[in-house]
């Protein structure tokens, strides 16, 4: 069991270090490729790759559970949408991927809002501390919050609002046949826009091909088949808190591979995110309750 779930733990943290991969090869593709294209091809792609690992548990599903599903990764589509215009209009990730990260925080608040459900002490030990790491990413000269940082914050409440009917459809579909469908919606829903624009003729080169292909195969297929077979062996605790280090990852490599220059400033700010979500983690395994346990966002 220990060895089990030792190797759970290690396809987690693989699965935040693709992550991270797939945040430099987005950047790298939308820089010369029509960002509806790239959502489209990646993720239709990416489905089809998962397709063989779960098309029976695919088939066995009702119709009202294809629905849910499906309605549940229309959602997703629309924060995956909105995510790659602010990476396409970003100069740096990092802030971006913390920002991001703030959609576990965020959760328990859609939660409240939609279900009534109230948010543990944990929460609101943790949203004053993210409250300040993202006042210290946007007061960098006054007050000013940069579009891509308003496209990046509502993505992550999309995010949120994923995850909050994401868990209700995941109780009764196995997620992997849920991820192979949502990730399928996701890239419906980058056709349907096409459908609607004229995007910009652009040129395929080996460059382009390379990084699509990292960021098909690597960062979203085998990132999720990783990260589902991981989360079937390790403990929701244990799991949330790996999966926090994707913004430390994508700090990293965005700053190794594409030379980003990130201000001290935001360094602190993203590392108070960090920590918000650390607490937030930790506090919430510490207060858990049998009634709290019951309405738990899982959020990895």
């Amino acid at each position: 069991m220990k060895i089990q779930t030792l190797r759970g733990e290690i396809y987690l943290l693989l699965a935040t270090l693709l992550a991270g991969v797939g945040w430099i090869a987005s950047k790298e593709i939308i820089s010369e490729v029509p960002g509806e294209v790239f959502i489209t091809a990646r993720f239709l792609l990416a489905s089809l790759i998962l397709l063989p690992f779960c098309y029976r548990r695919i088939l066995a599903l009702t119709l009202k559970q294809v629905v849910s599903v499906c309605a549940v990764g229309v959602i997703l589509a629309a924060s995956v949408q909105v995510w790659v215009h602010a990476i396409s209009i970003s100069s740096t990730l990092a802030e971006g991927a913390f920002i991001m990260s703030l959609a576990m925080i965020i959760a328990p608040l859609v939660s409240w809002l939609l279900f009534q459900i109230p948010p543990n002490r944990a929460f609101w030990i943790s949203l004053p501390i993210a409250i300040t790491g993202m006042t210290l990413l946007t007061l960098t000269n006054g007050w000013h919050v940069e579009p891509n940082q308003w496209y990046f914050l509502l993505a992550s409440a999309l995010l949120s609002l994923h995850f909050v009917f994401n868990k209700k459809v995941v109780s009764t579909i196995t997620p992997l046949a849920s991820i192979c469908l949502q990730l399928f919606m996701v890239g419906i829903g980058g056709a349907v826009s096409l459908t609607s624009m004229s995007p910009e003729a652009f040129e395929l080169n080996r460059h382009i091909l390379f990084w699509f292909a990292i960021s098909t195969v690597v960062a979203t297929a085998l990132r999720y088949l990783m990260q589902t077979v991981g989360q079937f062996s390790v403990k929701i605790e244990t799991a949330s808190l790996i999966m926090i280090l994707e913004p430390i990852w994508t700090l990293v490599l965005s700053i190794s591979l594409l030379g980003e220059q990130v201000e001290i400033q935001k360094l602190m700010g993203g590392g108070i995110i960090f920590l918000s979500l650390f607490v937030y983690i930790k506090l919430s395994k510490s207060l858990i309750t049998p009634e709290a346990g019951k309405a738990q966002i899982n959020t990895s």
